[in-house]
């Protein structure tokens, strides 16, 4: 089926644009009518209520959910649609794997392959889809899980870790893909409270450091505030408010936002 492209602004200042995006599940009307960019490099924290849509929003950009109308772009290509005769058309599936090599998502429960080692998990994908040769995985990521502290954990399989070293292990794994853009839902949620800071402590030190483009859906206002360049308040499918962290998180501007704030921070 083909589709009205949108105006385009220059690739170089979108990393991630998501243009009219409607998707429902049965009744459900989840995302509506969402228009949503992220600059390259920026770091957007998605915070709001549960079933207002935000993680469906990482999903849709990971091609985990299909949405019924509208177009994603990753770094200036499309990710659903590709040009047929000056026409937006239905990709194959093909297209949309190259596409998403770009794309990788950190989930709330690890799904670490448990008959393989810390290192192992990470080499994967690298070998798989990049067709990286074992030697060079092997040292791609032996040096990410030197990075998120687990440099002595390589031969350890997750039955073996806590739940903050798994999640650790996982953000590595999704790092060894080397993608432009970084997605995460809610990685500490699934954490007892005293590994969810060894877990921030990673992601901050990524946000701050890297140059990559990072979406994150997250309940801890405190990274939010530290780490992010913009925070957006989703609520019914839609962006209700967005700003710098300072902005939202002390100085909001909807009754919604100001009852979701003080609800999550009274916790």
């Amino acid at each position: 089926m083909a589709t009205r492209e949108p105006e385009i602004t220059p690739a170089a200042d979108v990393m991630v644009r998501m243009n009219q995006i409607n998707l429902s599940f049965g009744e459900n009307h989840v995302l509506r009518d969402l228009d949503l960019n992220v600059a390259p490099g920026e770091k957007v924290v998605i915070i709001g209520p549960s079933g207002s849509g935000k993680t469906t929003i990482l999903r849709v950009i990971m091609t985990l959910n299909r949405p019924n109308s509208g177009t994603v772009e990753i770094d200036g290509r499309h990710l659903y649609h590709e040009k047929n005769n000056g026409q937006l058309v239905d990709a194959g599936e093909k297209h949309i794997r190259a596409v998403r090599t770009d794309v990788s998502m950190v989930f709330q429960h690890f799904n670490l392959f448990p008959h393989m080692t810390s290192i192992e998990n990470t080499m994967l994908a690298p070998i798989k889809v990049l067709g990286l040769s074992k030697e060079e995985a092997r040292e791609r990521g032996a040096n990410l899980l030197e990075m998120v502290g687990l440099g002595d954990k390589y031969n350890q399989y997750p039955g073996e870790l806590s739940g903050g070293q798994k999640q650790r292990v996982a953000i590595a794994r999704s790092l060894a893909m080397r993608p432009k853009v970084m997605l995460f839902d809610e990685v500490t949620s699934a954490l007892d409270p005293e590994l969810v800071g060894e877990v921030l402590a990673v992601l901050t030190d990524l946000a701050k450091e890297g140059t990559m483009t990072m979406m994150l859906v997250t309940h801890e206002m405190g990274f939010a505030s530290e780490a992010a360049d913009r925070v957006l308040m989703f609520d019914a499918g839609n962006v209700l408010e967005e700003g710098t962290p300072e902005k939202i998180l002390r100085d909001p501007e909807h009754k919604r936002t100001q009852r979701f704030l003080k609800a999550v921070l009274s916790h």
